[in-house]
């Protein structure tokens, strides 16, 4: 069969090369991200089709072990998109053809390469927000580890980057704990956006085979349908912005930690250093240890922070229906997944490694950080709150301010009562909801042999 042949859409006739290339794009590069679950989609159709008679049980055997096959070929790195075929479901379905003859021709029918494109976004994105997921739990637990680690080590707390109160690294690393609970929550609810299943809605407008889109829905371990079949096509697009916001709320949270991280770790400040391994030096400057990590990882993740606008600009004004403009954000959002998996991956690890400066409170210049402690103490002790506010305040202009740098503070999430327990309870909470077990048994059979 030649290449031209090879086109699912041919009806005789050639495109101009130049239109070919352009319209073509970058697909065969992206599909690589798309195959597998082309081939798991392909299998729950198969299925259907011999429930529906248009394919004999001898038919789903052939085409289910030659499917297996190009999935472990797909593992094994082996599988390619040859050049002049259009994407990964008419390669897949040129190698049924090849090997199979005209029975391979028949896995076509009751679909369209919208809805077959859809169910690949879909069963990609949603093992991919798994693995980000396990990432996100990872750091969770390592940033836990250093909050207890650290919980008595005192440390300035700032507002308008003014030294302000006092603070702790036991709550530094417990707050991004906490926050990466609620990041968590944001990826369940795009994962649940994305676990419901479009395949039969065909180009957008359904099929007059006798579908059992149900059977499917099953077969591929999907909570639901997407019942409407136009409403299938609309989530094109939606749901990439949808888990795009969601990558972009863990973004979000470690660039604000890699920024702390890179202004703690400055000489002028020296709250934690970085093992020198973790750093990089300067072609001039000897001295230098530069924290290019934690910058890379805060830029990285600021431009994570606008795939969510990317996404919305490309489909933002589309009717209803299926358009190649879809295609384009392909392009943005499949790599998106590995990008934060590695920002994620690489703060585990220098988390973990970070060294804390446990005299922060010998340098004087943080004395004013205990100026709330002490109107507090004078205010137990009876004076009225605005009076002691004045007379430290008083002693603070006349330079006769003297601290006492204990702080005795008790109530739930303070620098003496972390509730690290309650927020490993939220989290296990978050997690425990999302159910990947029924996605991981769905797929493991799809790839079982089927019986005699």
């Amino acid at each position: 069969m030649t290449n031209q042949n090879a086109k699912l859409w041919d009806k005789g006739y050639g495109t101009d090369q130049e239109i070919e290339r352009f319209t073509v794009g970058r697909d065969r590069e992206m599909d690589m991200y798309l195959a597998e679950a082309d081939v798991l989609g392909s299998l729950a159709h198969i299925r259907m089709l011999e429930e529906i008679g248009l394919l004999t049980a001898a038919e789903l055997r052939t085409l289910t072990a030659e499917l297996q096959n190009i999935h472990a070929q797909i593992r094994r790195g082996e599988f390619v998109i040859e050049e002049g075929i259009e994407d990964v479901h008419s390669q897949i379905e040129l190698q049924l053809t090849r090997r199979l003859g005209d029975v391979g021709k028949k896995i076509h029918s009751g679909r369209s390469r919208n809805d077959q494109v859809l169910v690949d976004l879909k069963l990609f994105t949603r093992r991919q927000l798994k693995f980000v997921c396990e990432d996100v739990k990872a750091l969770f637990e390592e940033l836990q580890r250093q909050s207890e680690n650290y919980r008595d080590v005192l440390m300035p707390g700032y507002t308008h980057l003014q030294v302000a109160m006092p603070s702790s690294f036991g709550l530094w690393f417990g707050a991004y704990a906490e926050a990466l609970t609620d990041d968590l929550l944001l990826l369940q609810a795009a994962y649940k956006m994305c676990n419901r299943n479009p395949l039969g809605s065909a180009a957008g407008y359904g099929s007059s085979f006798p579908l059992h889109r149900q059977t499917t829905t099953q077969l591929l371990g999907f909570d639901s349908m997407d019942y409407n079949v136009v409403y299938a096509q609309m989530g094109r697009g939606k749901t990439e912005r949808n888990v795009a916001f969601a990558l972009a709320g863990v973004a979000g949270t470690l660039a604000k930690l890699a920024f702390d991280a890179c202004l703690f770790n400055s000489q002028n400040f020296g709250f934690l250093r970085l093992p020198k391994e973790c750093t990089t030096g300067s072609s001039i400057m000897p001295h230098k240890k530069n924290p290019d990590v934690f910058e890379l990882i805060r830029a990285r993740c600021n431009k994570l922070q606008a795939l969510p606008t990317q996404i919305t600009l490309i489909m933002n004004n589309l009717p209803s229906g299926y358009f190649r403009d879809l295609q384009i954000i392909k392009e943005v959002f499949l790599p998106a997944f590995e990008e934060l998996r590695d920002c994620l991956r690489m703060t585990t690890y220098i988390v973990g490694r970070i060294e804390v400066n446990k005299k922060i409170l010998d340098d004087e210049r943080y004395d004013l950080m205990f100026s709330v402690e002490e109107v507090n103490r004078l205010a137990a002790e009876g004076m009225p709150f605005r009076d002691a506010y004045k007379k430290v305040g008083l002693d603070i202009e006349a330079g006769t301010f003297r601290p006492r740098k204990e702080v005795h503070h008790t109530h739930e999430g303070s620098i003496g009562n972390l509730c690290n327990k309650q927020i490993a309870a939220l989290m296990d909470e978050v997690w425990g909801s999302f159910h990947f077990e029924q996605m991981e048994t769905a797929e493991q059979n799809l790839l079982k042999p089927l019986s005699e």
